[in-house]
């Protein structure tokens, strides 16, 4: 991503975190209407997690498909709009938990209505036939094997899991499906035509969509059961290596992902096209990506697949410079998000600064003492230490909110804190907002959270753990209120985070 002397500010937040009447959030009028008070903040960046449809524990970082959307944030009322619903359909939804989204809750109500619609759509296209037909014709490379999929999946085997299956990826497979898949079709153009919609009316706004994809895919997805020749098996067609982190100081036998691994030589062989569909698509969804687990282009940590745990994984040198320059040969300037947290290397930073991507800072991670209980001043998430070839966070949807971050350090690391923000409990949260957008970081962006002040009780997800409440945080937007538009503006403001160069300001002051 180009890093000019312009300077941006956002906020974090995902659209299932919108609350509505339907459980989750969607791609409907919420989502303008917290688009317009992103606007009212002056802010021109809007953080989103990724939009693929969640699998196993709900996470958007375990997805059925690289490639589709959720269906779940279909907007049923722009479905009533366009006459596939009706009224009554719709009238009187479940009471549904205000402050977390019941994803099987969701499932059950939503997925009948949203198949409805299909066949609705199926029976009288009428002025969308020819549109439709276009949309399935360019996205056939991965529509068909995602649309039979999930109908097998959500059909026959009730179970995602398709190493069990003896319905295998084929041609055949496909053709004896396709006439049942083509639900699956017609709900990926739905979330289509209504993502665009609303991007569009983002874009309007003077506002970029930064979106986000996980390096690896999810064991039980479209992608693997599709392309399982881009990963790595065994003999029997089974993975024969999995994705991980080495052993640290937060765990002795580190961590075993589970996500297959890329057998980087068949990419290569390939010119990587399954790599440059995938940002293409992306980028048809996103204005600016953020690419997780960065460093696995230059190196990752493979384990067996038979072990358990991940202590006895090894370090594997993935092809990072030649993919990134073959991505900006087919698709031109990168504009990506390089997440380097964690063990970076020398050539892990060499390819991200090779490339012009902007790295990530968490203000969290600053507060490290010295032996006398000093804060050691030198500690690279420090704000005073940071490049403008960052993106300044004070933490992402891994992190506990800032809020239950200060709450749960010892005195002695609060302490720190508060001399270092020269701040008090009181305003603690808007002190390190302020320190976080006078920066030297190109991009400043806040969670949604920290501007309403929450604890952990808003955090969106605890890694290492799966259960009902990572991810499903929801909150109504109007608790971002006139007063917090008011003090978030002042800091866009008095830092210059509008978006601008400083002659670009200029223009525009003699225009007025």
């Amino acid at each position: 991503m180009e890093i000019t002397n312009a300077r941006y500010a956002g906020i974090l937040f995902h659209l299932t975190s919108i609350r509505t009447r339907y459980g989750i959030g969607d791609m409907g009028k919420e989502a303008c209407r917290f688009a317009d008070k992103l606007h009212r903040t002056g802010a021109t960046l809007w953080q989103i997690l990724p939009l693929g449809p969640t699998g196993y524990g709900n996470s958007p970082y375990a997805s059925r498909s690289t490639f589709a959307g959720n269906e779940l944030l279909i907007d049923l009322e722009s479905l009533v709009s366009d006459g596939w619903l009706s009224a009554e359909d719709i009238a009187s939804p479940p009471l549904f938990d205000k402050d977390h989204v019941e994803f099987d809750k969701v499932r059950a109500y939503k997925l009948p209505l949203l198949k409805k619609a299909a066949a609705a759509f199926l029976e009288k296209g009428g002025k969308n036939e020819k549109e439709y037909r276009k949309f399935r014709k360019d996205n056939a490379f991965w529509l068909d094997g995602y649309a039979v999929f999930m109908t097998l999946y959500d059909e026959k085997y009730h179970d995602a899991r398709w190493m069990l299956w003896s319905d295998k990826y084929s041609p055949q497979t496909l053709r004896k499906y396709s006439a049942e898949a083509e639900t699956y079709r017609v709900l990926q153009y739905f979330f289509l035509r209504q993502w665009l919609k609303l991007k569009e009316y983002v874009n309007s706004l003077g506002i970029k969509i930064i979106g986000d994809i996980p390096i690896f895919v999810g064991a039980d997805s479209a992608d693997t059961w599709s392309n399982i020749e881009l990963f790595k098996t065994d003999a029997k067609g089974g993975y024969s290596a999995v994705s991980g982190v080495p052993p640290d100081n937060f765990s002795a036998t580190g961590q075993r992902w589970g996500n297959p691994v890329y057998d980087w030589k068949k990419h290569e062989e390939t010119g990587f096209a399954w790599w440059i569909a995938r940002i293409r698509k992306q980028l048809e969804f996103c204005d600016i990506i953020r690419i997780d687990h960065f460093r696995g282009f230059d190196a990752y940590w493979e384990v067996k697949a038979s072990c358990p745990t991940a202590e006895h994984g090894r370090w594997v040198k993935a092809p990072g410079k030649a993919f990134f320059r073959t991505l900006e040969k087919e698709l031109g300037h990168l504009p990506i998000i390089a997440e380097d947290l964690g063990f970076m290397t020398d050539s892990v930073k060499a390819l991200r600064k090779n490339n012009h991507l902007p790295g990530m800072k968490i203000f969290q991670f600053g507060f490290t003492s010295l032996p006398d209980g000093s804060l050691n001043t030198y500690d690279d998430f420090l704000a005073h230490n940071w490049d403008e070839d960052f993106v300044a966070y004070p933490g992402t949807h891994d992190n506990e909110t800032f809020l239950g971050w200060y709450r749960s350090q010892d005195e002695l690391t609060r302490h720190n804190v508060r001399e270092y923000l020269a701040s008090d409990d009181n305003e603690i949260v808007w002190s390190m907002m302020r320190v976080l957008m006078q920066s030297h970081a190109g991009w400043a962006i806040v969670p949604l959270q920290d501007i309403l002040e929450l604890g952990n009780e808003a955090r969106m997800n605890t890694p290492s753990t799966c259960n009902e409440i990572n991810w499903s945080w929801m909150v109504d937007i109007d608790r971002l209120d006139d007063y917090r538009i008011s003090r978030f503006t002042h800091l866009v403001k008095i830092s210059g985070r509008n978006g601008m160069t400083f002659t670009e300001k200029l223009k525009e002051l003699e225009k007025q």
